[in-house]
C-alpha cells in the first residue's frame, strides 16, 4: 500500500520542523512580596534613634530618622560627607585586585555567550581551499605530473525541534547576569568595607589617644602616692592599688597600636596598595557626618535592589535553562547539511574540471542509553529545587541583615548616649576638682585621678561613636547600595506602617 502526501502538506511540514517546539518549564522570577511584611524588625518599628549630641560627642550623637520606602544614592558613602573617605573609595574601585577579578570574569561570561550564540543561532559556513601536485601512472601508461586544484564551501545547521539551543543559550545569559550581579554584589562589599575599615582605623587613633593620656595621668598619681607612702602619708595598699590602675592601662596600648596598625594594613590592601603605602591620608571622626536620615527601602523592593539577591535569582533562572535543556535532549535533533566543491586537474596536455554538490538533513533520536538522559533530566529538576531553596534562605538572610543593622543602630545610639553622659559628667567632675586644688581645698592626686577617669571615658565614647558609623555604613551596604539609582533619586514614597 503506497501512501502519497498532498504537496500543500509538505510545506506545513517543513514549517513545523523548523519552528520547533521548546520544552521545559518557561522561567518566571519569585514574587518576594507575596507575603512578605511591610516590616523588617519584630515589635516596635525603628523610627528614630536617640538624640546623643552632648559637648564631648557633637557629630556622632544626632538623632537619625529612618526613612522607609525611599532609595540610597548609588554613591551612598557621599552621605558621611568626608572628601578623605570619598578619596578611599574612588581608589579602591579602580586599583582593588578582587574587583578587578570579577569584571573579567563578567567579560568573560559575555564572550561566552557571544560565542554560543554564533554557533548555535546561524548556521555555520566553512571554506576549503587546496592545491596539490602529484604524480600518477594508470596501468600500462606513461607515468605523469598534474596539480589539482580544489575548492569548496561546506554548511550545516541544526534545527531547534525542541528547544535544546534556547535553553542552553538561556542558560549562558544567566551566567553573564549572575556574574554581573556578583560584580555589583564584591562593588558594593569594597566599599562597605573601606568605609568600615577607615572608621576602625579612626576609633582606633582616638582610643590610642585617649589611653596614653589616661595613661600619663594615671603614672602622675602613682608618683605622687609613692612619695606620699615614703613620707607614710597613706598606705601601702593605695600605692599597689594606683600601680595595678597603671598596669590596666599600659596593657591596653600595645592591642591598640597593633589594632590600628592591622587596620591601616588591611585599607592599604583594600585600596590596591601596599600595606606600607601613606599616600592615601586617614580620616578622623570628629570630620565624619553621621547621616541624619537614612533611606530604608521597603523589604518588598529589597530583592531588586541586593545584588546578592539578584544573582541567586540568576541562578536559580540558569537552574531552570538547564532542567529545559536536560528535557529538550529526551527528544530528537534535526541537522541539515550541504557543500559544493569544484575541482580542477591540470596536466600538461590541458585541464578538466568538475563540480560536486549534496544537500541532506539527519534526524537523531535517543533509543537506549540506560537511563542516562532521563536521570540527567530528574537531576537537573532537583538542582533547580535547591536552586529554588537557596534563593529563598538567600532573601531571609537578607531581610535578617536589614533588621540586624536597624536594631544595632537604635541600640549604638542608646549606648551612645549612655557614654557621652558618662564622659559629660566625669569631665564636670573633672572641672569641679580643678577649681577645689586652686583653692587649696584637695589634693593634685584628685586632680591627676580626675583627669584619669575623664581620659578613660573619653575612650570608651570614641568605641561608641565609631560602632554609630560602622552600623550606619553596614545598614547602607545591607540595602543593596544603591547602584539601581545612579541619578540618586527618592523611592515612590511610600511609608511603613
Amino acid at each position: 500500500m503506497h501512501l502519497t502526501l498532498p504537496h500543500r502538506a509538505i510545506p506545513l511540514l517543513i514549517g513545523t520542523m523548523l519552528t520547533g517546539c521548546a520544552t521545559g518549564p518557561a522561567f518566571q522570577a519569585p514574587d518576594v512580596a507575596k507575603g512578605v511584611s511591610d516590616r523588617y524588625v519584630s515589635g516596635n518599628a525603628v523610627s528614630k534613634t536617640h538624640d546623643a549630641t552632648t559637648h564631648d560627642n557633637r557629630q556622632a550623637g544626632v538623632a537619625q530618622q529612618v526613612d522607609y520606602g525611599q532609595s540610597l544614592p548609588a554613591q551612598w558613602w557621599t552621605l558621611f560627607q568626608s572628601p578623605e573617605l570619598d578619596q578611599m573609595i574612588r581608589t579602591a574601585l579602580k586599583n582593588n585586585p578582587g574587583l578587578q577579578a570579577a569584571q573579567h570574569t563578567l567579560e568573560a561570561a559575555q564572550d561566552n555567550l557571544r560565542a554560543t550564540t554564533g554557533s548555535l543561532s546561524y548556521p555555520q559556513v566553512n571554506g576549503q581551499l587546496g592545491a596539490q601536485r602529484q604524480r600518477g601512472q594508470m596501468a600500462g601508461a606513461t607515468p605523469s605530473v598534474y596539480n589539482l586544484y580544489n575548492a569548496g564551501v561546506n554548511v550545516s545547521y541544526s534545527i531547534d525541534l525542541f528547544g535544546a539551543n534556547k535553553h542552553q543559550l538561556e542558560s549562558l545569559a544567566a551566567t553573564v547576569d549572575y556574574q554581573r550581579f556578583q560584580h555589583l554584589a564584591a562593588s558594593n562589599m569594597l566599599v562597605s568595607n573601606v568605609v568600615t575599615t577607615a572608621i576602625r582605623e579612626a576609633t582606633l587613633r582616638d582610643q590610642l589617644q585617649a589611653a596614653k593620656t589616661a595613661l600619663d595621668a594615671g603614672r602622675n598619681v602613682l608618683q605622687i602616692q609613692e612619695k606620699q607612702l615614703q613620707l607614710g602619708a597613706i598606705p601601702l595598699t593605695a600605692v599597689l592599688n594606683q600601680r595595678n590602675a597603671v598596669n590596666q592601662l599600659e596593657a591596653q596600648i600595645a592591642p591598640l597600636e597593633k589594632s590600628a596598625g592591622q587596620s591601616r594594613h588591611a585599607l592599604n590592601t583594600l585600596l590596591g596598595l601596599p600595606a606600607s603605602d601613606t599616600s592615601v591620608p586617614a580620616i578622623t571622626l570628629a570630620n565624619v557626618k553621621l547621616p541624619e536620615r537614612l533611606p530604608v527601602a521597603l523589604p518588598s523592593a529589597l530583592a531588586r535592589q541586593r545584588p546578592d539577591i539578584q544573582a541567586s535569582e540568576a541562578l536559580l533562572h540558569q537552574a531552570s535553562a538547564n532542567l529545559g535543556l536536560a528535557t529538550a535532549n529526551l527528544y530528537p535533533q534535526l541537522n541539515l547539511t550541504g557543500s559544493f566543491s569544484y575541482s580542477r586537474v591540470e596536466t600538461g596536455a590541458g585541464g578538466a574540471g568538475s563540480t560536486l554538490w549534496n544537500i541532506g538533513a539527519g534526524l537523531t533520536q535517543p533509543l537506549f542509553n540506560g537511563g542516562a538522559l532521563r536521570a540527567r533530566k530528574d537531576a537537573a529538576q532537583a538542582n533547580y529545587d535547591a536552586a529554588e531553596a537557596q534563593y529563598r534562605s538567600v532573601v531571609l538572610s537578607a531581610f535578617q541583615n536589614v533588621a540586624d543593622n536597624l536594631r544595632a543602630l537604635e541600640s549604638d545610639a542608646d549606648v551612645l548616649k549612655a557614654q557621652a553622659d558618662n564622659a559629660a559628667q566625669t569631665r564636670q567632675t573633672r572641672d569641679i576638682v580643678r577649681k577645689q586644688h586652686a583653692a587649696g581645698a584637695v589634693s593634685l592626686t584628685s586632680v591627676l585621678s580626675a583627669e584619669q577617669a575623664y581620659a578613660q571615658s573619653q575612650l570608651n565614647l570614641a568605641n561608641a561613636q565609631g560602632a554609630r558609623y560602622a552600623d550606619t555604613a553596614a545598614l547602607f551596604a545591607s540595602l543593596g547600595g544603591g547602584w539601581w539609582d545612579t541619578a540618586g533619586a527618592t523611592g515612590n514614597g511610600a511609608k511603613h506602617q
